[in-house]
């Protein structure tokens, strides 16, 4: 038979188990990216009605003509092929924005099944200052995470802040654009009154969620680390201790200035 206090603790402890103990979250994934990809989406679709047009045009033009290729003949062929290529560029940006945004709903759902509420994570978070828009903010009781998400595939090379592809093709320096909003974020924190010359800890991460992406990091001058990692290096992190109410005051002062 159970003791009164016993049926008490089994109530009790079935309670904790049933209350949401997940990541505090704020915001969806980035509206830049949604509102490209819908912008490059409706691009490629009117190209590639313009191309139908101006090819079947041109077929017909062709079919019924019984002399040689005359000028409107030429003409609806130059059109067919630009209208092909404005497709397949259309088609490609559509692809790299989609890319970019699931990449963002992945981090975002894999960080709210494994953080606890003890951590607030701000997605899509644009500072009214400008400066283009920050991923991924983490804030918990070991410090700030700003993270930089992407959604590569292929082979990824970087040197320092130098970025690159097989064949030295250069890309964009997802390092420095991390660091940049780094320094951002600190900046709202420090000014802040109440935090001003504690030194809370910021730090830039760059995420991979591609799992087929192959990783060549050399000297990398921020931490470089694929979605896999990204839940267990946040956890095992011993910094500052933030306290609950020194990590609302954090995210109360980056909504104020978002």
């Amino acid at each position: 038979m159970f003791k009164n206090g016993d049926i008490v603790n089994k109530v009790s402890k079935y309670f904790d188990y049933l209350r949401v103990r997940y990541v505090r979250k704020i915001g969806k994934d980035s509206d830049y990216l949604k509102s490209q990809s819908q912008k490059y989406f409706g691009k490629a679709c009117l190209s590639f009605l313009f191309f139908v047009i101006a090819f079947g045009l041109t077929s017909f033009c062709i079919l019924f003509r019984t002399q040689g290729i005359g000028v409107v003949e030429v003409v609806g062929f130059v059109a067919t092929l630009i209208g092909l290529l404005m497709f397949r560029y259309y088609q490609r940006k559509y692809h790299i924005y989609k890319s970019g945004r699931q990449g963002e709903k992945t981090v975002i759902s894999t960080l709210t099944r494994s953080l606890s509420d003890d951590y607030y994570l701000i997605n899509g978070v644009y500072l009214k200052e400008g400066g283009g828009d920050i991923d991924h903010v983490i804030v918990g009781p070991s410090g700030v995470y700003v993270l930089e998400t992407k959604n590569w595939g292929g082979t990824i090379i970087c040197n320092g802040d130098k970025w690159q592809r097989p064949g030295k093709t250069v890309i964009g320096s997802p390092s420095l654009q991390v660091k940049h909003n780094v320094q951002r974020i600190k900046k709202i924190v420090d000014v802040s009154s109440v935090f001003m010359g504690y030194g809370v800890y910021v730090k830039g991460i760059i995420v991979f969620t591609n799992v087929h992406v192959v990783l060549r990091i050399s000297n990398s001058s921020v931490t470089v680390l694929r979605l896999s990692q990204l839940v267990s290096y946040i956890k095992n992190q011993e910094n500052n201790c933030l306290t609950r109410v020194q990590i609302q005051k954090i995210v109360e002062q980056i909504q104020k200035v978002a």
